[in-house]
């Protein structure tokens, strides 16, 4: 009895570190104010991952011993061939898209805080979501904690901020976590948090006919998603329709996510009521799977349709920070 009760023991104890491993945040390294980004490209075999109409074509690992570097949770196109990625704690990145760098070359990436004040708790710093205008570039934020919409310039500096009403009482941790604005002018944003203990697939959600972040008023609706998975980002398509990146856990130690990718319409919303989507890919192995957080929709200069996503590693070494170029087959959604 005693050897058995040991052993549970000394499992406890493993699992324990591990998840401490797995999940605390390490100690922030020290400045390195290098703008430098090392982007290595997985290794994969020709036509290795397909998911319904999606197809990858490119997949990298990005690291950088820069400070700010690293828990990205949202990702936008800004001017062709660049993306700019968000980070939970306030800082952005701004890079090339990796198939465009120069063979052998890091590329020009610029890393910068979002917020002066950098020493602001995470809370006050946790951007979630961002979506941009391509015709003004424009950009707005959704950040948790605060429960919070900004609107940014095309030079990031800071036009309007506003903490909608209808977000007050979302989760501190589970607040907005999508957020899109339409190109018919209307702001769409997603609670990552269950509408109900029994609805894991349901989220609370909002649709604002006006700038949210000029004080906008919003009509309440459902999000209905995956049953068991939480929104992490949306983008809109090129004939108006919303893909949806959801995520779910599916072990903790170390962490381990399954990930979805959905469709829904936005014109099917209604105050009131249930906005449903419906699966279109599950990005499961061989896939390279991790914490994906950010979803950008471009169209290619060879007319291909396609997503790009990036992960956010929350800060754990048995994590990583991924960067997808998948390509959308548009006759199959």
């Amino acid at each position: 009895m005693k050897s058995r009760r040991f052993r549970q023991l000394l499992a406890l104890s493993v699992a324990l570190g591990l998840g401490a491993a797995t999940w605390l945040r390490s100690t922030p390294p020290p400045p390195d104010p290098a703008q430098r980004l090392d982007v290595t490209a997985l290794p994969q075999e020709p036509l290795c991952c397909t998911a319904g109409p999606l197809h990858l074509v490119g997949a990298w690992q990005l690291r950088s011993r820069n400070a700010m570097f690293g828990g990205y949770s949202a990702l936008i196109r800004t001017e062709a061939g660049r993306l700019l990625a968000m980070s939970d704690r306030g800082y952005y990145l701004s890079l090339p898209m990796p198939d465009r760098m120069a063979v052998g070359a890091p590329g020009e990436v610029r890393f910068g805080p979002l917020l002066s004040d950098e020493s602001q708790l995470k809370a006050n710093r946790d951007i979630e979501a961002a979506s941009r205008d391509p015709a003004t570039g424009r950009i707005w934020l959704a950040q948790e904690g605060r429960n919070s919409i900004e609107r940014r310039a095309s030079d990031l500096s800071r036009e309007a901020f506003s903490q909608p009403p209808r977000m007050k009482f979302w989760p501190a941790n589970t607040g907005p976590e999508a957020l899109i604005r339409l190109s018919d002018g209307r702001f769409v944003v997603l609670c990552e948090c269950s509408d109900g203990f029994l609805s894991s697939g349901r989220h609370p959600a909002l649709l604002f006919s006006t700038d949210p972040a000029e004080g906008g008023e919003a009509a309440k609706f459902r999000f209905a998603g995956a049953e068991g998975y939480r929104p992490t980002d949306m983008a809109e398509l090129p004939d108006g329709r919303v893909l949806v990146l959801v995520r779910r856990m599916v072990w903790p130690v170390p962490a381990r996510f399954a990930i979805m990718v959905l469709i829904a319409d936005p014109h099917q919303i209604t105050p009131g009521g249930t906005w449903q989507a419906r699966e279109i890919a599950n990005l499961a192995a061989p896939w390279p799977l991790d914490n994906y957080e950010g979803l950008a929709i471009e169209r290619a200069a060879n007319g291909r349709l396609v997503a790009w996503i990036i992960s956010d590693e929350n800060g754990a070494a048995a994590q990583r920070v991924l960067l997808l170029k998948v390509e959308i087959d548009e006759s199959r959604i």
